[in-house]
């Protein structure tokens, strides 16, 4: 076995279900390469790939995984939970009334101080100008109406969008199993 030494830490492993499908597209379901041999000598994953790269101890060498498949099947969960980041994802990371990308906040549509809560079917992504704007009033009366109605998204919804803001790094052998669901080109 053969193989180079760069930094361990630059070679996270992609994490799919037993259907080889990953855990979460976005964000992107990694693991440090220590929760990956950990998982590899539990017997919990299967290498589906590893990187050139290889740690050694005195008994030991081994590539790392880029990817490994979990033995088990996990049952994805049918709606994400109601975080910011999750709701950023959900707009598309863009302001509901006037399409900016800068200063990102959220608005409650229906006002806290009249009976809003803080719902996915009541809340959505807005910049800090346009949130200051429309303040504690109803959107009939500041004629701010969010582009898109504020509704809780499926997992897939998320997955669907976050597609469309591809993690920094991505390593080589991980494609295949990113986007094999996705519609091909003619």
């Amino acid at each position: 076995m053969h193989g180079t030494f760069a930094a361990p830490d630059a070679c996270p492993a992609l994490v799919l279900n037993a259907d080889y499908r990953p855990l979460s597209y976005y964000p992107l379901s990694l693991w440090s390469w220590q929760d990956a041999i950990k998982a590899v000598f539990l017997d919990r994953v299967n290498i589906v790939s590893s990187y050139e790269t290889l740690v050694r101890s005195p008994t030991f060498e081994m590539q790392l995984p880029s990817v490994v498949s979990l033995k088990s099947y996990v049952k994805p969960t049918r709606f994400p939970a109601f975080t910011r980041f999750n709701l950023f994802l959900r707009d598309r990371f863009t302001c509901q009334y006037c399409s900016a990308r800068l200063e990102l906040t959220f608005d409650h549509v229906i006002p806290r101080s009249r009976g809003g809560q803080t719902t996915w079917e009541n809340v959505v992504t807005a910049c800090a100008p346009c949130n200051l704007k429309k303040g504690g009033k109803m959107p009939e009366h500041a004629a701010m109406f969010p582009m898109q109605a504020p509704f809780r998204p499926t997992v897939g919804d998320l997955h669907k969008n976050g597609r469309a803001f591809p993690p920094n790094y991505l390593h080589e052998s991980w494609q295949d199993y990113l986007y094999w669901d996705s519609e091909l080109e003619p």
